[in-house]
């Protein structure tokens, strides 16, 4: 009799075990998902969204709420029940926290997920370096670390009359780079954060 109640008892267990197993597996872990970025300077690898980027944002379940977002100009994205909110300087996981975090005032535990589908935030490098191109970067990027990513000048680049070209306010501004004053660790000002569409000009 009591060899029965243990077999029982052990089959009572299992059975909660595999039911909450199950409920486990339905369930998935919010999904974020960034970019691999080559050369990305940001902090810890993660790539920090920018305007015109593209966002698929989704929520478990929740049919209505699977939308893919534009980045506006402003840096802001909005998203159904979570409103406007800045984007902009965030990875994917930060974005996935805050709309999670506003859904949850109308959903019970909201499972959110987000992915950038499409990255604006592109520099190039051009003229005598040795991978001349573009680069798909984070929010981090100088003049030498562009240089850096494009392998560096050739042998023949004339090296403190780079330029960096930028559109800004629908005219285009220039700035000087003199490398061999970077190099030598002088007027370090010069050594710029480039931003999204910039080109590095290498004479």
């Amino acid at each position: 009799m009591l060899t029965l109640r243990i077999a029982l008892l052990a089959l009572v267990v299992m059975g909660a075990f595999a039911v909450q197993a199950q409920t486990t597996a339905a369930r998935p872990d919010p999904a974020v998902s960034s970019p691999q970025l080559a050369g990305s300077g940001a902090p810890g690898g993660d790539y920090q969204v920018g305007p015109e980027d593209v966002l698929e944002i989704s929520v478990w379940k929740e049919d209505g709420l699977k939308k893919e977002v534009l980045v506006r100009p402003d840096g802001g994205i909005s998203f159904p029940l979570a409103g406007d909110m800045q984007a902009a300087g965030k990875t994917a996981k930060e974005i996935q926290e805050e709309i999670t975090r506003r859904l949850g005032k109308y959903i019970a535990d909201p499972v959110v997920s987000v992915s950038v589908l499409k990255i604006a935030n592109k520099i190039y490098v051009i003229g005598r370096v040795n991978k001349p191109g573009e680069f798909v970067v984070g929010r981090y990027v100088d003049v030498l670390q562009g240089l850096s990513m494009a392998g560096g000048l050739t042998p023949f680049a004339a090296e403190n009359d780079i330029k960096v070209l930028r559109k800004q306010d629908g005219r285009e501004v220039t700035f000087p780079f003199r490398y061999s004053e970077v190099k030598r660790g002088t007027n370090l000002e010069q050594n710029i954060v480039l931003k999204g569409g910039d080109v590095v000009v290498v004479p």
